[in-house]
């Protein structure tokens, strides 16, 4: 994929659903007393049960790693598109199983390929992200905004088209404010800062060639992305 170059290196680059569910009861007919007239059994009646509409401003995404967990809050104000986008991918477990695959000290960590799961398509690994059922790419609208891409921030990938960011996202290590306004942020990390840190240096990335633009000799790992709601202020 094409990506983002702070010196020489780049970022590659998603969208997903999120399915509700229903279910149904029914009240059953009661048997007739022997020699009673016949009665009509009652209508069956169904019972639709609604899942309660996700609040995507007050959802927290917690990504489980293999070197520990990173709590993420999301800036809905800023980039709905983008934290739907994250979270409905999420939802569907989307990011479950999924690589760190490119990995610069100082710089970033960036992950959300699907492909990364197949270890037999490590060559292809950072050209992936999401489809539709036509395999047609699902991608997001820009969302440039003021948030700058400091320590901790969570950005969204993309090729050089600024409507291109599909799966792929990119969690800032270092303070990198060259990226402002050209990529969205749309989040931040809130605990686990010191996992980020643990992620970098386990990855052991190559970066002495600008071409590998900073492959992991030892991938790190997404084992699940679990979402929970944000607890209101008193009740933490």
């Amino acid at each position: 994929m094409h990506a983002i170059r702070p010196v020489r290196f780049a970022l590659a680059l998603s969208l997903g659903l999120a399915l509700a569910a229903t279910a149904f009861s029914s009240d059953a007919a009661t048997p007739q007393k022997k020699g009673a007239s016949p009665r009509k059994a009652a209508p069956k009646k169904e019972k639709m049960v609604s899942s309660t509409p996700r609040d995507y401003a007050k959802t927290l995404a917690v990504l489980k790693t293999s070197q520990g967990d990173v709590t993420i809050r999301f800036f809905f104000d800023k980039a709905p598109g983008h934290v739907k986008n994250f979270v409905d991918l999420a939802a569907r477990g989307f990011y479950d199983g999924t690589l760190f695959h490119r990995v610069i000290p100082g710089f970033m960590v960036q992950g959300g390929d699907p492909l990364t799961k197949d270890p037999s398509k490590s060559a292809l690994f950072g050209t992936g992200g999401n489809t539709d059922k036509a395999g047609k790419p699902v991608n997001v609208k820009a969302e440039f905004n003021d948030v700058s891409h400091k320590r901790g921030i969570l950005s969204m990938a993309r090729a050089s088209d600024p409507h291109s960011a599909s799966s792929q996202f990119f969690l800032v290590v270092q303070d990198s404010p060259f990226l402002d306004r050209q990529y969205t942020a749309f989040g931040e990390v809130v605990k686990g800062l010191e996992v980020l840190d643990k992620l970098v240096t386990e990855s052991n990335s190559d970066t002495s060639d600008p071409r590998s633009g900073g492959k992991p000799r030892a991938y790190q790992k997404i084992l699940k992305v679990e979402l929970v709601a944000e607890a209101a202020p008193g009740n933490a």
